[in-house]
């Protein structure tokens, strides 16, 4: 049987029409009319890396308070509206960006627009409504962060591995600045960052290119630009060694957390750095959860991160152990199987499987019409160019087992790590 060549995404089949109008929105319009339906996705290049200390957390506040009332559709109308129309809705703020989404029949696209310009162009920040969701976003928190172990050890370790940049505070932010947060705060933060200019429009599904763009341009042409986003102050000092920290938590199982400072994502060793996430932690086949898990026995699961930011982003192995576990074995033999790649490499064999996982993960994305517009507006803002989705599988091709063992070796240098653990509780 001849053997099949993988084929990386053509951008001819996906004809994206982009369109900036003179307030500073850039749209991205993908025509696909297979289904009767539209993904309708706003990014906004805000996070917790735009906020400053003291008030923390005011990117995800803000996104709570966005489905709260505009001028012209009330409080707690724009989920009412979308969902009489067929449509749903939802958002998510990250370190770099707060995205907001919809997915409606595609009859129902004037109502979604009207429904997005609304609150881009006026956002009433009602106070009753600003003081019930503050407590909303603090129970958020206690649920995500206070009261769960990874959350409250990503939380640490975030601090371990940065001392100057933002990224070190959570982006549901510290108690004490939700506490603090002022509507005032609020409204000068939205009208900085909530901006035509500092907004991509991704519009994927059943629409007519020009018939979409002509109604995008009557909605939101009236909507001023914003001043630039001020620059984030990064001056984050090389490693200087390795960071550890133990945590308080009501645990009845060790857990170990480690983090290593890696990349940009638009820096050239960056495929290299995913493909050595998904070698190390993805599946059940995957080099850790067979080292700890199956052969050794020494972890109950294992769990390896690595989200694309637009500065340095961190690399974690999270192993949660049996109750009697060996937290300094546990660690001896994850550093011990990091040190190996960076000695020799992952092998051809896992290097073709992480090549080919990473693929899929990729290429399913394109599968839906929400999935296409995540992809191209999240390529925007962290690469600088939405185009650059077509060209990562074959940089995932191009990287060689050479290259992984190169990155390697910087990623995981000792002085490079950071540790946070948890051990139980004596009762």
């Amino acid at each position: 049987m001849a053997k099949l060549r993988a084929r990386a995404l053509d951008p001819a089949r996906f004809p994206v029409i982009e369109h900036r109008l003179d307030n500073g929105l850039h749209v991205l319009v993908l025509s696909r009319r297979n289904v009767p339906s539209v993904s309708y996705t706003t990014f906004f290049r805000v996070g917790s890396r735009n906020e400053e200390p003291g008030r923390t957390g005011m990117a995800h506040f803000l996104e709570h308070m966005m489905f709260n009332g505009a001028e012209k559709y009330g409080p707690k109308e724009f989920d009412r509206t979308l969902e009489a129309v067929g449509g749903t809705s939802n958002a998510y703020t990250s370190h770099d960006l707060t995205v907001y989404f919809e997915d409606f029949p595609a009859e129902a696209l004037d109502t979604v627009i009207d429904l997005e310009s609304d609150r881009m162009r006026a956002l009433a920040i009602d106070p009753g409504l600003f003081e019930s969701e503050r407590e909303v976003v603090k129970e958020e928190r206690r649920y995500r962060v206070d009261n769960d172990l990874f959350g409250t050890m990503e939380e640490v370790l975030s601090s371990l591995v940065f001392r100057a940049h933002p990224y070190r505070w959570p982006v549901i932010g510290w108690m004490a600045d939700l506490d603090a947060a002022t509507r005032e705060d609020a409204y000068r933060f939205f009208r900085t960052y909530y901006a035509p200019n500092n907004a991509v429009l991704a519009v994927v599904g059943d629409v007519d290119p020009d018939e979409a763009l002509a109604k995008i341009e009557a909605a939101y042409r009236g909507i001023p630009s914003g001043p630039p986003a001020p620059r984030i102050h990064d001056a984050e000092p090389p490693a200087p060694g390795e960071r550890r920290a133990r945590v308080e938590f009501p645990s009845h199982t060790p857990a170990l957390l480690l983090g290593y400072r890696t990349l940009p994502a638009a820096h050239e060793d960056t495929p290299a750095v995913e493909l050595l996430e998904t070698a190390l932690g993805m599946g059940d086949a995957s080099i850790l959860m067979q080292k700890l898990v199956y052969e050794g026995q020494l972890a109950s699961d294992v769990h390896v991160g690595h989200d694309l930011r637009i500065d340095p982003s961190v690399f974690t192995v999270f192993a949660e152990l049996p109750p009697e576990g060996d937290l300094v074995r546990v660690e001896e033999a994850i550093s011990a199987e990091l040190e190996r790649i960076a000695d020799e490499g992952l092998g051809e064999a896992a290097l073709r499987r992480a090549k080919v996982i990473a693929r899929a993960a990729l290429i399913g994305a394109f599968a839906t019409h929400g999935g296409i517009a995540h992809a191209l507006g999240e390529h925007q803002v962290l690469f600088g160019d939405w185009k650059e989705v077509f060209e990562v599988v074959d940089r995932y091709e191009a990287v060689r087992d050479e290259d992984v063992r190169r990155v390697a070796a910087s990623l995981f240098d000792p002085a490079n790590r950071s540790v946070v653990f948890v051990e139980p509780e004596e009762a």
